[in-house]
């Protein structure tokens, strides 16, 4: 133990202050190091909760961009079903509708394709440099995909449109048509003739001439004049009343199969285009018996070359 009075006969000795000196130098070392580690820490920290921070954001940015596709899809598929809704109304040809349906479908394959890439892009990317341009890449690929989507789906809407307009054109046309036929069948009806008196009535307005005929299937002679026309009969039904009749005139064979009694089988003769009428009152077996209706006045009753009767 060092004592703290003085020697005799000489000065006290000092207390020695190196000691102290170096312990605090150590605890000074000591303290820097733990804010050293403690910064060092923080600062990993920061950055990590940075990176999480962007990665969370760029989740929600694909949920939101996985919800606009769903989206996309569902208005696809309503389109889809609406054009069946209106092939169904107008009666779309199959041709044209396997074409819009083909439309649709390449339409969802695309966005199935581009949300499948997008997710697995996202999956491999682990830096928050590779997940900006992965987000970047994203959002530039669906709003191709939405202008694609718009673009097609204008297309199959330009196509329904000019389908059913074609379709309204074709409806007049075989309405007028069809109106065109009733009058004709209605005007045939009125000057046909049953039977003899009605026949000898009809003679008496002076408008046309008559020729009545009785033709038989015969195989040796199977062609039969009547006028200037010539009849063959190739089969009959008596019970049915109908008959199969071969009309040879102007150099052609004009086929009538499973005509019926009292109905008038019309075509045109000549040049000019004279409308004759066959009307066959009574099928029997074999064997058929009615007319040959043929115009007086063939100047007047010539008609345009363009017009067409029904054969």
């Amino acid at each position: 133990m060092f004592s703290l009075k003085p020697k005799e006969g000489g000065a006290a000795a000092p207390v020695p202050a190196a000691p102290q000196q170096g312990s605090s130098v150590m605890k000074i070392a000591l303290a820097v190091c733990v804010v050293a580690i403690v910064a060092v820490g923080y600062s990993a920290y920061s950055s990590n909760s940075a990176l999480e921070d962007k990665i969370a954001v760029l989740k929600q940015e694909n949920e939101k961009a996985i919800a606009s596709i769903g989206k996309l899809e569902s208005q696809t598929q309503s389109m889809a079903s609406d054009i069946g809704v209106v092939g169904k109304k107008l009666g779309v040809t199959a041709q044209e509708l396997d074409v819009s349906r083909k439309y649709a479908e390449k339409l969802r394959t695309e966005q199935e394709q581009t949300k499948q890439q997008i997710t697995s892009e996202l999956a491999t990317k682990a830096s928050s440099t590779d997940v900006d341009a992965v987000s970047k890449d994203a959002s530039t690929k669906l709003a191709q995909v939405q202008q694609d989507a718009n673009t097609k789906i204008g297309a199959v809407s330009g196509d329904v449109k000019t389908v059913a307009t074609n379709l309204e054109a074709t409806k007049q046309d075989l309405a007028a048509n069809k109106r065109d036929l009733s009058d004709v069948k209605t005007t045939l009806s009125a000057q046909i003739a049953r039977n003899g008196s009605e026949l000898a009535d009809l003679r008496k307005k002076g408008e046309r001439d008559f020729i009545e005929f009785d033709i038989k299937k015969d195989k040796k002679n199977p062609v039969q004049k009547v006028a200037d026309i010539q009849l063959e009969l190739k089969d009959t039904d008596a019970k049915h009343q109908k008959y199969y009749l071969v009309i040879h005139v102007d150099d052609a064979k004009l086929e009538k199969k499973d005509r019926t009694a009292n109905e008038p089988v019309q075509f045109l003769v000549g040049r000019d285009k004279l409308r004759y009428e066959v009307v066959v009152n009574f099928v029997d077996k074999d064997r058929i018996r009615g007319y040959l209706s043929t115009p007086k006045d063939k100047v007047l009753s010539a008609e345009k070359p363009a017009f067409r009767s029904p054969q």
